[in-house]
């Protein structure tokens, strides 16, 4: 597809960061999405030539995502990729007391947030003209397996994958790709626990083996540059040694 016009949400920090950062390097123009002005203005102040946008939003608050792409169309009047990527891991706790409370605020961001955003792309990559673009949901291995007392990010990860599946159905008849890529241990300050130990199925606490961010945006990044004739419909990218994914610890 080229470069265009894409959006990143969760992009002050963190894989977010990392994504917009190879975005704009490969020649992308980039809104970057976050709840947090600074951080989101120091990932984008590297960029020159007015090919970053800083836009505060928080992703559950609807009139928030609507000033978001709002401001996106204002600034290039398209939108040819959006990155859902923002999310949050919760407490831990074991189930008979997760709160109501902290359920509430994983499943709002991790999953409603990217509804609101994958609603509001909808509605832009159908109207413009050439119509289209490429939706790109950040899941995680917890779409698939999940972690030890994490109840509200593994239900909400497992509800992203239906999102993906449904946005690849309903965009079909508008040239609307949506795929999933899901990321194990990669290194950021969310997995900084993970080198020294970290909670396993069976009750033990053992270190976990990372990997470096930068091959998560190489997968978005040749995700993001098919045309879209062509769509990565899932992917996974995981540190190669890391237990409890493929067969038994």
């Amino acid at each position: 597809m080229g470069a265009g016009v894409a959006l990143v949400t969760g992009a002050g920090s963190g894989i977010g960061a990392a994504v917009a950062a190879g975005l704009l390097d490969a020649g992308w123009r980039v809104a970057l999405a976050g709840r947090r002005p600074g951080p989101l203005r120091a990932a984008a102040g590297a960029a020159h030539d007015g090919a970053a946008l800083a836009v505060p939003a928080d992703v559950t608050d609807p009139g928030a995502v609507r000033e978001l792409f709002a401001a996106v169309a204002g600034r290039w009047g398209r939108l040819d990729l959006l990155v859902n990527n923002a999310g949050v891991f919760g407490a831990s706790a074991p189930v008979e007391d997760y709160s109501l409370r902290e359920w509430r605020q994983v499943v709002d961001t991790n999953l409603t947030g990217a509804f609101l955003c994958a609603q509001q792309a909808f509605r832009m990559m159908k109207d413009q003209d050439p119509q289209g673009g490429r939706i790109i949901n950040n899941g995680s291995l917890s779409a698939h397996t999940p972690r030890p007392r994490t109840v509200a990010y593994a239900a909400s990860k497992h509800a992203v994958t239906g999102l993906t599946k449904a946005l690849s159905l309903e965009g079909r008849p508008h040239r609307i790709a949506c795929g999933q890529i899901d990321v194990g241990n990669a290194a950021t300050d969310m997995t900084g626990a993970f080198g020294t130990g970290t909670l396993q199925a069976d009750g033990s606490v053992k270190a976990e083996p990372v990997m470096d961010v930068r091959h998560v945006v190489d997968a978005v990044l040749y995700m993001a540059g098919l045309p879209l004739e062509a769509n990565v419909q899932f992917m996974t990218v995981l540190a190669t040694a890391m237990p409890s994914h493929v067969g038994r610890g």
